[in-house]
């Protein structure tokens, strides 16, 4: 039930006042107020306009000598005065008041009651509050009749532009946290991702002051309660890869490992949607329906059938539903201490092997190392593979120093007893235009040989080059693709192509030695 809200303590007199409003009354909205379209499954259909993905050059945290030597400073946590913050929250506020309604959705970032955060979101788009009634733990109505003062508040205003004249500021968007008022403004942009990772920022920031790691990866649970941790850049595979039928869903994107185990961050999902289609991924394919967001998909205009192929919008196409829309989940979304950790890595050179056990020293030089490739194609001058490295997989919402969030995972690792693994998902045979991607069915394959403990049991060579643990068998695999020089016509350039690469993550990695014990 939509229940009215006083924004007066916030500076906000506007007189209609939507919180917590339900999906069907927010559909209304979008429909009649922001001119959105149902697809034949239901899903609403939405634009971000200009921006379709995140602005990372644009985020800003507040400068202030509370938290100043917490904060990893540099091209992830660009600096702003508490004075242009202050700025920049005036112009949400008095943009926010111009609107003749605004919406209000209180909800919880944390499934474990002892550590969740309480966050207000005000925005004043109809979609934006459904996609946070997806992306956060949607309260009882006992817990929002007792809700009270949150712990952050999100001032959405991002149809209206920064001031790119602040000192701070350099662009028309700004995205920006305080972490000592609790508040989190953002300017420039409607990507409703803007919000779920500026929340998840925050969390990276408050998780390691309580000597928790906070991690950017998806999670799910086997029928003996065995947890399983999937880390991975975007297009690796983390969602789909954590989202099957035998095994039940903790989380897709987000968590934190306390003393008792992992806990999920949201009460929802965000899936990449792109070449979605329901005999690849049937569990995400099936969720869309009412009730979910999807965000810059084509479609057409008289059947109202999405084209997931089509990236002519964006290549980001995105689907944001309750975690409730997955069949098989663990709910609450909370897990004991993970048996595995798995660091997924599409490679596009072709020469890592789809599957590796790594020593407890190697799994903390690919978690620091965060390894994937973009492909020629997807970005502008990229006519090779080039290898990307995001420090901890999610460098882009990191607040403390990498090696803060390594050291945290390493302890835990040892301390419970956790076995990490490198899949890669991607080529084989060559690097991408020569060879071709690897089995989706294989890639399945090898994380069932994970889980069961095929693979540990599995005899084992070592690679010459990047010294990882391969296993000579898997249930489901050829045996021959499982060291990847076998499939490579040419051996000599496969040796090259490999030492290229372990050159690269030499030279990423120098920039961490010394900040690690």
């Amino acid at each position: 039930m939509s229940l009215e809200l006083d924004l007066s303590s916030y500076g906000i007199y506007v007189g209609r006042v939507l919180r917590n409003a339900v999906p069907a009354r927010l559909y209304e909205e979008a429909i009649n107020r922001e001119h959105t379209a149902v697809t034949d499954v239901g899903a609403l259909i939405n634009s971000s306009g200009e921006k379709t993905g995140r602005s990372p050059k644009d985020k800003r945290i507040v400068k202030n000598p509370e938290s100043e030597a917490d904060i990893w400073w540099g091209d992830v946590n660009m600096p702003m005065s508490a004075a242009d913050f202050d700025e920049s929250k005036v112009r949400a506020i008095d943009y926010l008041n111009t609107r003749d309604q605004l919406y209000v959705v209180d909800a919880f970032a944390g499934w474990d009651t002892k550590y969740r955060l309480k966050i207000r979101t005000i925005c004043c788009r109809a979609y934006h509050a459904l996609f946070m009634h997806n992306m956060l733990i949607r309260p009882t109505a006992e817990e929002l009749r007792d809700f009270g003062e949150p712990d952050f508040v999100i001032y959405n205003a991002g149809q209206f532009p920064a001031n790119p004249m602040q000192e701070s500021v350099s662009s028309k968007t700004c995205v920006a946290i305080s972490f000592e008022k609790g508040e989190f403004v953002i300017l420039g942009t409607q990507y409703a991702g803007e919000m779920k990772k500026g929340v998840f920022t925050i969390l990276n920031y408050l998780m390691p002051k309580h000597g928790m790691v906070s991690m950017h990866c998806s999670a799910n649970e086997g029928a003996d309660g065995d947890v399983s941790l999937f880390f991975g850049l975007s297009g690796t595979g983390k969602t789909t890869l954590s989202t099957e039928p035998n095994r039940k869903l903790i989380g897709d994107d987000e968590h934190f490992w306390t003393e008792n185990g992992i806990v999920n961050i949201e009460g929802g999902c965000y899936a990449k949607c792109i070449n979605l289609s329901a005999e690849n991924e049937p569990e995400i394919y099936q969720a869309i329906r009412f009730g979910t967001v999807l965000e810059n998909v084509v479609f057409d205009n008289v059947t109202r059938t999405v084209d997931f192929a089509d990236q002519s919008l964006t290549e980001n196409t995105r689907a944001s539903y309750p975690i409730e829309f997955i069949a098989n989940i663990k709910k609450p979304c909370m897990g004991g201490h993970p048996k595995n950790i798995i660091f997924l890595s599409c490679d596009a050179f072709g020469v890592l092997p789809p599957v590796s056990e790594l020593t407890p020293e190697q799994a903390m030089y690919q978690y620091i190392s965060g390894y994937t490739a973009k492909v020629a194609g997807t970005e502008m001058g990229v006519t090779e593979p080039q290898a990307t490295f995001s420090a901890c997989f999610g460098a882009a919402f990191l607040v403390w120093h990498p090696s803060k969030y390594g050291e945290l995972l390493a302890a835990n690792m040892k301390k419970y007893g956790a076995k990490a693994w490198l899949v890669n998902t991607g080529w084989s045979g060559g690097k991408y235009g020569v060879g071709k991607r690897l089995s989706i069915k294989y890639t399945r394959a090898i994380i069932d040989g994970i889980h069961s403990g095929e693979l540990t049991k599995s005899a084992k060579t070592v690679d010459p080059i990047f010294g990882l643990s391969i296993p000579l068998s898997c249930p489901g695999v050829p045996a021959e693709i499982l060291n990847p020089r076998n499939l490579w016509l040419d051996k000599t350039e496969y040796d090259k192509t490999a030492k290229h690469l372990a050159e690269l993550f030499k030279k990423n990695f120098a920039k961490f030695e010394g900040t690690l014990k």
